[in-house]
């Protein structure tokens, strides 16, 4: 296992039994909001291992500070962001939006309720945070429960008659990846992700596919590569991808 991905599953495997799809909705989302945390303060570490050494969040004390994320000025207005590296001579280089569908709905017993809202939220954010920093790079992190997967519903006669969340999600998603100029759409992310996840303290899995792509299953090193190869190719007077190491380096005169 990759490093990366060895440290995501210690962080998975940190967070509590996952409750129950008819849990109460307060339990439901703290738990959430737990595994959103521990993603980004691993993949803080991550960037800042990388040669990002200003990334958040981080854990309390490690930059000097608090270490939570950022709240970013926007185009329209302040925004906490998830991931963030940013530094003095540049502002905003690279944010990073993660998102988490965990459970059920009581009703339909699929993962799609709260697909829709959740793409709104990114959708603003990218909006937010291009309209002030044109030239960042914007990736978004969609969690979803693995069981997303497998919740497409047939018919008597086994043909489908409902998508898996997981298909309709690349469906309703893939307009707004591959932003590859800083002129284009500013609600556009430059790579999106979704990313099926199980979560236990006795066992967890990620496996990260392209958004539009979902038969192209990456690692999580190699989402990272393409994030930072992408950051040197927007900033070339400051820094170099060393594809070796997958760090970055202050560009050579």
């Amino acid at each position: 296992m990759l490093p990366i991905e060895q440290a995501i599953d210690a962080a998975l495997r940190s967070l509590p039994p996952k409750p129950d799809d008819d849990a109460k909705s307060d339990h439901k989302k703290a738990y959430s909001e737990a595994m959103s945390a521990v993603v980004a303060v691993t993949i803080g570490a991550e960037l800042r291992r990388r040669g990002c050494k200003e990334a958040r969040p981080a854990e309390p004390g490690e930059l000097g500070g608090s270490g939570a994320e950022r709240r970013m000025a926007g185009g329209i207005g302040a925004k906490k962001v998830d991931v963030t590296w940013a530094t003095e001579e540049s502002g905003l280089l690279l944010g990073i939006s993660i998102k988490t569908i965990n459970f059920r709905d009581s009703h339909t017993r699929n993962f799609q309720k709260n697909l829709t809202n959740r793409r709104g939220d990114m959708l603003i954010e990218a909006v937010t945070l291009h309209r002030r920093f044109p030239y960042a790079v914007l990736a978004g992190f969609f969690f979803l429960d693995a069981g997303a997967h497998s919740d497409h519903v047939r018919a008597d006669n086994g043909a489908p008659r409902r998508r898996s969340t997981f298909i309709n999600a690349h469906q309703r998603l893939k307009l707004f990846t591959g932003r590859e100029d800083p002129h284009d759409r500013d609600e556009q992310f430059e790579r999106f992700y979704l990313i099926l996840v199980e979560a236990s303290p006795d066992t967890s899995s990620v496996r990260a596919f392209p958004v539009g792509e979902p038969d192209k299953e990456i690692s999580i090193q190699q989402v990272l590569n393409e994030l930072m190869a992408l950051v040197a190719e927007r900033n070339p007077d400051f820094y170099e991808f060393d594809d070796t190491t997958g760090k970055l380096i202050r560009a050579r005169s």
